[in-house]
């Protein structure tokens, strides 16, 4: 055993002294950028956020833009930042919404790149080593600007062979090295008692121990907008749902034709007008291609779209504050396991795909993610595909290097390229970098297109977000005390809004009971209330989808309560924007639709449907005499009155309409507006498999059998023959 153990100490110590060495030697090889954090003055931002018909008439002015930035993600939403503060006069465009794309379906982790360290120092690939260490950088960049909608996240990596435990150990340690004076927190090593203390879930069989490492986490889709409302209220004019239709170009004396402007459609509207602009910016993420194109039909494709399906799972499968990393799973590829918003999030898949606007999960990716889950689960935890909440995919935009000869290799980090029109591209990178992004493509934009901003460098790397300028972690205790509001809404409020919190706060309705004073929520699971939606509308929420999926996040987190949701958000929605009837329908349908395809509910009725019917003779007799008790009137289906008329019997007299339309849904699985006898089999079978997690429907149809045989047994027993009780 002493043996052992020294063997084991010179392992680590060695292979310790060599990744130090190796990291220290690249380091002096080629010093990466270093982001300039010189104090300087910031510049004052407006008070109050300028309206969306503001912004649209701005655009419309024919005033000539220093810089015109096509994409609202993460790094389009970023370059908008930087160019504003540096006194250029910005315009940003998306035809969606922002972080409607990619940027809303990440993992939600900042990080360096656990991954890319390993191969950077193992191959003393000098760009991988480059890209953690700005990544690094990045990540406590972004912890310090929003601290209220990111934070730092422990991830355990747990061990199953011994010699892997100095190795991954040595791997994690050089990552808080590469790190240096930003790094988050230590890592540290646990033993198998200490990590099964901390991650009770896990499986127990052959664990050797456990290292854990910080990296940090974030809300991404209001980690985005809040750096889109931070542009606009330095000045820069931000508008969404607006589409470029075409680039226009001039020549610029010496007979070169550089762009000069674009032509744009606001869908809201329906207008199409000219925006004026000396640099033009193409931040299209996927889309990079076809901005590209426009401006020349002739370029060759650069993008290599990825597809990375995410699934959301009950909170109880992992512990509140601490992730998990399965650093290689049965096809090589990473899946994390991370907790989020009181949920959990499992992937992420690595597969190629076609560019679109609107991404859709597929069973198999989703069997894929859940299958890898159980093999670090232990037997205990029965992972069920009826507990997947909602599934996302997000197109991953990798980009080959058009700056270089050889252009099938794909660039790991991100490009910055200018066309001879000077059409800036900014393409390829990950969210955690783009801050840097956004600087390294304003120093080419500057360069490129002789523009004159009032600072020549960046000040972003000091810049608080949105929200983040007044707020404490203890903030929303005085939203509790001043206010009224619900301790879990307080919070979620803070961290969701920052100082922004008391403004959101301000527009809350009373609920009439003596506590909490204010703060209707539109959700009974979820601390999402009715004065966010009012907000959010002020912060450019056109349509519903932008509501439920990015200015709050119920369809990322349960796809069925944002459904039920939608009704409420979308009354109140149509008293700001003022909606006619007809709207309103429009919005619900459009809504349903994205729900259905891009946040899982399809696939996850589907994954119902395909379910065997797997009950005992018992069983199925037991579920019979339910079935026949709801439907009293042996119509052979159940019928949403019998779903009243049940509901009215257990008390349950208040139930809206909408709620009721919601458990017909859960179970009529071929949309008739009734359930038959076979469905609600289907559903009992698929509840005993794990397959589904629960149904209110087959509560409430226990629930009628229980009244049924109290009734009877009232019946055969009188009073009198029972002996007056005693």
């Amino acid at each position: 055993m002493s043996s052992r153990m020294f063997k084991f100490g010179i392992t680590a110590a060695s292979a310790c002294a060599g990744s130090v060495i190796a990291a220290w030697s690249i380091d002096r090889w080629n010093s990466p950028h270093v982001v300039n954090n010189a104090v300087q003055r910031p510049p004052k931002r407006k008070r109050t956020l300028p309206m969306r018909s503001e912004q649209i008439k701005s655009l419309m002015s024919g005033e000539e833009y220093d810089v015109l930035i096509i994409g609202g993600g993460a790094t389009g939403a970023g370059c908008a930042l930087d160019s504003v503060t540096r006194g250029l006069k910005t315009a940003l465009v998306e035809l969606d919404d922002f972080a409607s794309g990619t940027s809303s379906r990440s993992t939600k982790l900042i990080h360096g790149g656990v991954r890319y360290l390993q191969k950077a120092i193992l191959g003393l690939d000098l760009e991988q080593y480059r890209m953690v260490k700005e990544a690094l950088a990045e990540r406590a960049n972004m912890l310090e600007s929003a601290p209220h909608l990111t934070h730092p996240l422990p991830i355990m990596l747990p061990v199953y062979t011994w010699w892997q435990v100095p190795y991954y150990w040595v791997g994690i340690k050089a990552y808080d090295l590469v790190a240096g004076d930003r790094n988050v927190k230590s890592s540290y090593l646990l033993s198998k008692k200490d990590a099964l203390e901390l991650f009770p879930m896990l499986k127990k069989d052959k664990l050797c121990g456990a290292i854990v490492y910080y990296d940090g986490q974030q809300d991404d889709a209001r980690m985005c907008l809040a750096v889109a409302l931070t542009a606009a209220r330095h000045g820069a004019v931000v508008c969404n749902h607006v589409e470029v239709k075409e680039l226009l170009k001039k020549d610029d004396g010496s007979g070169k034709q550089v762009l000069c402007g674009a032509k744009v459609k606001d869908h809201i509207s329906g207008k199409e007008f000219t925006v004026k602009a000396k640099c033009i910016i193409n931040a299209t993420g996927p889309f990079t291609d076809s901005i590209r194109k426009m401006d020349d039909p002739t370029v060759k494709s650069i993008c290599c779209p990825s597809s990375g399906v995410h699934i959301v799972l009950p909170g109880y499968y992992s512990p509140d504050q601490m992730g998990l990393l399965d650093p290689s799973t049965s096809d090589g590829r990473v899946i994390f396991f991370l907790p989020w918003q009181r949920q959990t999030i499992a992937g992420t898949t690595d597969l190629p795909c076609e560019i679109t606007h609107n991404p859709a999960p597929t069973e198999d990716e989703i069997q894929f993610i859940l299958s890898e889950i159980k093999n670090y689960l232990n037997a205990d935890v029965e992972v069920r595909r009826g507990d997947v909440l909602s599934a996302w995919s997000g197109i991953r935009p990798l980009v080959s290097d058009p700056n270089k000869d050889d252009t099938q290799s794909l660039a790991r980090n991100h490009i910055v390229h200018v066309s001879p029109s000077n059409l800036i591209t900014i393409a390829g990178g990950k969210w955690t970098t783009y801050r840097a992004m956004a600087e390294h493509t304003l120093d080419a934009a500057i360069k490129a297109c002789n523009l004159k901003p009032e600072r020549a460098e960046a000040v972003t790397s000091y810049l608080k977000i949105e929200g983040g300028q007044g707020w404490t972690p203890t903030m929303y205790i005085r939203l509790v005390q001043d206010f009224g509001l619900e301790c879990e809404v307080a919070q979620h409020l803070a961290k969701s809004y920052g100082d922004r919190a008391f403004a959101v706060s301000k527009m809350a309705s009373l609920t009439g009971k003596r506590w909490p004073i204010i703060g209707n929520r539109i959700h009974p699971e979820f601390p999402y209330i009715d004065a966010e939606i009012r907000y959010g509308v002020r912060e450019y929420a056109c349509t519903a989808v932008d509501m439920i999926a990015r200015r709050l996040r119920l369809a990322f987190l349960n796809v069925q309560a944002a459904q039920e949701a939608l009704p409420a958000v979308v009354d109140i929605m149509g008293e700001e924007l003022k909606w006619s009837k007809e709207e309103k329908e429009r919005q619900i349908k459009h809504a349903t639709e994205f729900l259905a395809n891009e946040m899982g509910h399809t696939i996850n009725r589907t994954s119902k449907e395909r379910i065997p019917i797997k009950l005992s003779k018992e069983e199925i007799q037991t579920y019979v005499k339910r079935f026949q008790l709801i439907d009293k009137d042996k119509k052979g289906y159940v019928s949403i009155n019998d779903i009243r008329r049940a509901l009215k019997s257990f008390g349950d007299g208040d139930v809206s309409g909408e709620q009721l339309h919601d458990i017909l849904k859960e179970i009529d699985t071929n949309m008739n507006g009734q359930v038959e006898l076979d469905e609600y089999l289907q559903m009992m079978s698929a509840i005993k498999t794990g397959d589904v997690a629960y149904s209110r429907f087959a509560r409430m149809a226990e629930l009628e059998e229980q009244k049924h045989e109290a009734a009877n047994l009232k019946q055969k027993i009188s009073v009198d023959r029972s002996g007056g009780g005693l």
